[in-house]
């Protein structure tokens, strides 16, 4: 399919996903999230997807001339998120596979939280992560109420959220709210070695510690340790597994298929 408004390749177990609309700071449209959300049902043969923006910016979010409203007039906000946001969030969160952001500048608003629900942030060192919502009288969506004191902590979280001041990408690494920060001329390679990283590793044992570690915050210790046991058990049959094993004793390079 031929999009408008973003960049999508799949090749060698690699997808790669780039928000293209540079003259509006990546920000999102209709358009842009039908387009995404196609992407993403477009994803057999993926074992890592790369997501990130073109020009100098990750995403600035919603663009507001989008649903653009005259003084005085209301929209219905709950209903542009419960459409296009939360599926994406959903989405993200819910590959079976690792989902790296390569944030390659700012990313603000819904664009800096669509960034936080990927599962490894490389951010180069000018980027930016600014929760802009105060600034128009709203709440921080597409998860970023719910992320944030769990990345950060709640007092971090609510200076973040009420005061809308950008957090430089070395500080959210300090912070623990990204994976690196790194020199912008660094970042393609680093993401990039990532990436192949991913695409070679045992795919069914990274979208087993994906999906536990995100669910962890509704269990128990005690129901942990037993999805744990039941996780351990499915793996040790897998074919990953055996390969991972022969080629350690065997002192090769292994050859996981992700199964």
């Amino acid at each position: 399919m031929a999009y408008e408004t973003i960049l999508f390749s799949l090749d060698g177990g690699i997808a790669r996903l780039t928000l293209n609309r540079p003259e509006r700071l990546n920000s999102f449209t209709v358009k842009m999230h039908e387009e995404v959300a196609d992407a993403l049902s477009s994803l057999e043969g993926a074992r890592v997807l790369v997501v990130t923006g073109a020009g100098r910016g990750f995403c600035a979010g919603q663009d507001l001339g989008d649903r653009a409203v005259a003084p005085g007039e209301a929209v219905d906000l709950g209903h542009s998120v419960e459409t296009y946001y939360n599926p994406l969030i959903r989405r993200l969160t819910s590959l079976p596979f690792p989902v790296i952001a390569r944030v390659n500048g700012v990313a603000a608003g819904a664009g800096a939280n669509i960034a936080l629900a990927c599962d490894v942030v490389v951010a180069g060192k000018s980027a930016k992560f600014i929760q802009s919502f105060a600034n128009i009288g709203l709440i921080p969506d597409s998860g970023g109420t719910w992320v944030l004191p769990r990345l950060v902590g709640q007092a971090r979280a609510l200076g973040l959220a009420l005061t809308a001041e950008p957090l430089s990408a070395e500080r959210a690494a300090e912070w623990g709210l990204i994976w690196k920060a790194v020199e912008d001329e660094a970042l393609d390679a680093e993401v990039d070695a990532l990436a192949e990283r991913f695409a070679a590793a045992p795919t069914l044992g990274l979208a087993r510690i994906k999906k536990m570690i995100r669910e962890s915050w509704g269990h128990s210790l005690d129901e942990e340790l037993d999805l744990q046991r039941d996780a351990m058990r499915e793996l040790g049959y897998s074919d990953d597994y055996r390969e991972g094993v022969a080629a350690f004793m065997e002192k090769r390079k292994p050859s996981f298929r992700g199964r």
